[in-house]
């Protein structure tokens, strides 16, 4: 058998898409399942990572030296960032006496409703000792005063969101108050966007007023802590641990367990976040794989149907001369295009979908979220796509192929 040449695929091709043309409703019906496929696979993938890529990129912006610690499970890492637990005086005592740890900030964070004028609106208040924060704050985790400045330690002032500005309490300026608990707060400065909404909801306070405030005098939610130079950050992590379980130890006079506390680094949280996120395209990937592999079904069943019909043309086909090889090529390209045509619908509405989402939470900002339509992707679902309609025209062409002419003359 000879290579096919470029005027023949041309024939095959008009022969595909003249079929395909006289059974429009039967086409649509027979790429609908590559279609959703790969519908999820643009818009979900692409959302997905445009939410891994900006995550990233914050915690791509906290020093390597940068410690967190929280009362809670490893093991259960949201449901510790969700917080619950508290880490005590003497917890906070124990972490600024490890070796190897330099500044040390507890942090505390609470619902309040705040007073604008005459408008209430509930926000999330945190406070910090200033002096500490600052530093970490600034240089660490790359937080920045858009307008005002900084608050000043142990005066009635407060730093804002910058949606709480924009949003939550329209119109406010610097130098204008907040009222939180019967207490009068200047606004001394509002923080550029630091790339969430919970985050560019917050006001914060200095620590100390913090307390005073909201009644929350012991503990904190969680820590934060430079690693002094000259100390690994993993060994300091260590340390850590072992200090606080066993001061726990002493306390309940129990056993040290493992999983009283979450010690992390930056780079350990943005491994966590990158997990997470890849197990969560993962699964994407495989639920859109399952449907179009059932689209791919589909179109398996349509070719074996459009074998049936067109058993008499092939018995002509094959007495006038056209070889084995002739068939099975026809039968291929036209499962192909219906895999291509589901791969490009999909593509589209994936797409449309994402984008859509995209602006939508840019005018109603839940959290910053970008669709992440790479050239890459669209590539791959094509692809895919189009290697499944073949793949699912494989069966079916062969047995085309392998239609004697005369029994294929013959049939009724």
């Amino acid at each position: 058998m000879g290579l096919i040449n470029f005027n023949n695929l041309k024939e095959y091709f008009k022969i595909a898409f003249k079929t395909i043309a006289t059974r429009r409703v039967r086409s649509w019906l027979t790429t609908i399942g590559v279609v959703i496929g790969v519908f999820l696979i643009i818009s979900l993938l692409s959302l997905s990572e445009g939410l891994k890529g900006a995550v990233l990129q914050q915690l791509g912006k906290i020093g390597k030296d940068l410690i967190t610690v929280m009362p809670g499970d490893t093991s259960n890492i949201i449901a510790t960032l969700q917080g619950g637990g508290k880490l005590t005086d003497d917890d906070i005592k124990i972490i600024e006496k490890t070796e190897g740890v330099g500044i040390v900030v507890p942090m505390n964070y609470t619902a309040v409703t705040a007073r604008y004028k005459e408008t209430k609106k509930t926000v999330l208040f945190y406070g910090n000792d200033w002096k500490n924060a600052m530093d970490i704050y600034q240089n660490d985790m790359g937080w920045k005063i858009n307008l005002g400045e900084w608050p000043k330690a142990g005066k009635n002032e407060v730093v804002i969101g910058s949606l709480v500005a924009e949003e939550i309490f329209g119109g406010i300026k610097i130098g204008q108050e907040l009222v939180i608990n019967g207490r009068r707060l200047k606004v001394a400065g509002i923080l550029a966007s630091l790339g969430s909404k919970e985050d560019d909801s917050m006001v914060g306070i200095d620590l100390p007023l913090f307390k005073s405030i909201t009644g929350e005098r012991n503990g904190a939610k969680m820590a934060f802590l430079k690693v002094e130079p000259g100390y690994a950050a993993d060994e300091v992590v260590e340390s850590l641990k072992n200090n606080l379980e066993k001061n726990r130890k002493r306390m309940i006079g129990q056993e040290p367990s493992d999983s009283s506390y979450t010690v992390l680094t930056a780079e350990k949280i943005t491994d966590i976040v990158a997990n997470i996120m890849g197990v969560i395209q993962a699964v994407i990937i495989g639920f859109a794989s399952i449907a179009i592999i059932v689209g791919g079904i589909g179109i398996m069943n349509t070719m074996y149907t459009s074998v049936t019909e067109r058993i008499k043309e092939i018995g002509i086909m094959k007495a006038i001369g056209a070889k084995n090889r002739t068939i099975t090529t026809i039968f291929l390209i036209e499962s192909g295009i219906f895999g291509m045509l589901g791969g490009i619908g999909g593509t589209l509405l994936g797409i449309l979908l994402a984008k859509g989402i995209e602006i939508y939470f840019q005018v109603h900002p839940l959290f910053y979220l970008k669709a992440d339509v790479s050239l890459g992707l669209i590539l791959f679902s094509l692809a895919f796509s189009f290697l499944i309609g073949c793949a699912s025209g494989y069966f079916p062409a062969r047995a085309a192929a392998k239609l004697k002419p005369v029994d294929a003359l013959r049939y009724e």
